[in-house]
């Protein structure tokens, strides 16, 4: 079978999604709907979420994104791991909800 047909297709918008995440710093987040609009789909936040919970790459950061409320929210490796490598960061955690500063 062709490498071609190997590929995982991804569409644009997913495209988007990875390059914002993987631009997110070491110690910052984004939210859900942060990602989102800036992908250029305000709305689409629980889609953001959808394409973050597939990501296999580890080149993508994806546990530097949380929920619009501070919550930590899900991750593809566990809830442990999520905020073990948050906290690992430098990020502030308490009861559940994240202490620290959005980036803009």
């Amino acid at each position: 079978m062709p490498k071609k047909f190997l590929k995982k297709q991804t569409t644009l918008f997913q495209r988007k999604v990875y390059e914002i995440v993987k631009k997110i710093p070491k110690g910052k987040f984004l939210t859900y709907k942060n990602v989102a609009e800036l992908a250029g789909f305000p709305k689409a936040w629980r889609a953001v979420g959808n394409i973050l919970n597939k990501n296999q790459n580890p080149k993508i950061p994806c546990h530097r994104v949380i929920r619009t409320d501070g919550r930590v929210g899900g991750y593809n490796q566990g809830m442990k791991k999520k905020i073990y490598l948050l906290k690992k960061e430098g990020i502030i955690i308490k009861h559940g909800k994240i202490a620290s500063r959005f980036i803009k």
